[in-house]
């Protein structure tokens, strides 16, 4: 075809437009916060070329007895970056890899001085229910190694940490042993770091605030006082332990459970109880359970009839301990009852601490309540919202 020379002059500026256009699209990397967790590419517009998308992933696991593993991997195509740590030591391990087709995982591990220390083989595998991947399978030294031949299994599932840029969650660790005083403490708590989100500092406050008066409550209790008898140094003596899990983590919203274990000397049996962090990192404050519903809705009637059924179900079914006189005084429809509850993509994660719906010995309990079980109740401006639609 003959272009004549001003019908060209006259078309270049709309050539230039639409290669401008097309670039703009084709050359999209991070993921936003809207972006669904199992995506790891974008077609062109035109079905062309295929623009590989970094995928940014939290695992939580064990090798061997070790169960305080801590993983974070990115992954572009077939290939894996990332490190881990344990939560109890800290130090992070520098990983590179592959994912084949066909789901099968190797991942090398470098120690700071870049030097290979280990060597992970495992499978890939997403969860039908939630997406969730779960790898498996062996860990071992490095090729040439002469323990390479002993294989030591390893087990990590991801978490639902669902973040866009640079922001990462970390876990701050306080140990202390005292054998003056016979007690020891194991704390964790999670840290955002990274991002330009001013809130997250105003999250990071809160969450330390509470821990650490937590720990100085226990430490003062621990001071002797005047008449106290010295306390044998071989005894058994008290400790304070707090961990938590990550229920949900993504750019607008965190929802933590932490689990606070304590003993004093001297006591029959320790003390466990579960509270929650909710925080709207949009507006930088801490969510009620109310806020998720819509005003004067009757939400905690419709906890409550759930949680009645399926705390009896499971009774019934894992023969536990519980009454029906015990499951109804602790999870009927009071406010006290719904304290410990925490959001998740699937709907709302309700926990019973010991003595609440059963005997000491029978434990926590859990039930998580589908937000198909709160139709019309939830407010779809709330932070449930996104998920209950």
């Amino acid at each position: 075809m003959n272009i004549k020379p001003y019908l060209l002059i006259t078309l270049l500026p709309f050539f230039i437009c639409v290669g401008c256009k097309k670039s703009s699209v084709s050359t999209s990397s991070a993921p936003t916060a809207s972006t669904s967790p199992q995506q790891s590419q974008l077609n062109h517009p035109d079905g062309g070329a295929v623009t590989t998308v970094n995928e940014v992933k939290y695992f939580k696991g064990s090798i061997g007895d070790s169960l305080d593993l801590k993983m974070k991997l990115t992954r572009a195509g077939e290939q894996l970056t990332g490190n881990y740590y344990y939560k109890k030591v800290g130090t992070k391990i520098d990983l590179r890899g592959i994912v084949d087709k066909d789901g099968n995982v190797t991942l090398e591990e470098f120690d700071k001085g870049a030097k290979q220390t280990g060597l992970f083989k495992g499978f890939w595998k997403p969860d039908a229910a939630d997406g969730l991947v779960t790898i498996a399978g062996n860990w071992s030294k490095p090729p040439g190694d002469k323990a390479a031949d002993k294989k030591t299994a390893f087990s990590i599932h991801e978490e639902p940490i669902y973040f866009s840029g640079d922001v990462d969650l970390g876990t701050k660790t306080i140990k202390e042993s005292n054998k003056k005083l016979v007690y020891e403490m194991d704390v964790q708590y999670p840290q955002l770091s990274g991002g330009s989100n001013p809130n997250f500092e105003k999250f990071n406050q809160a969450v330390r605030s509470s821990v650490l008066k937590k720990v100085g409550e226990f430490k003062k209790e621990m001071a002797p006082k005047p008449d106290d008898e010295p306390r044998p140094e071989n005894s058994m003596g008290s400790d304070l332990s707090i961990s938590y899990e990550t229920e949900l983590a993504q750019d607008d919203l965190m929802s933590v459970v932490f689990t606070i274990s304590s003993y004093y000397q001297g006591a029959a049996h320790p003390n466990s109880y579960s509270e929650v962090v909710n925080y709207d990192l949009k507006n930088g404050k801490s969510l009620k359970l109310s806020d998720l519903f819509k005003p004067g809705a009757k939400y905690l009637q419709a906890l409550s009839s759930y949680c009645l059924a399926d705390l009896k179900k499971q009774s019934k079914e894992k023969g536990s301990m519980l009454d029906d006189t015990s499951i109804n005084a602790g999870a009927g429809p009071k406010n006290d009852n719904y304290r410990s509850w925490s959001i998740t993509r699937q709907g709302l994660g309700i926990n019973f601490d010991s003595y609440q719906v059963g005997p000491y010995a029978a434990g926590s309990q859990y039930v998580k309540v589908p937000y198909s079980a709160l139709k019309d109740l939830i407010n779809p401006e709330g932070p449930a919202g996104q998920f209950a639609k």
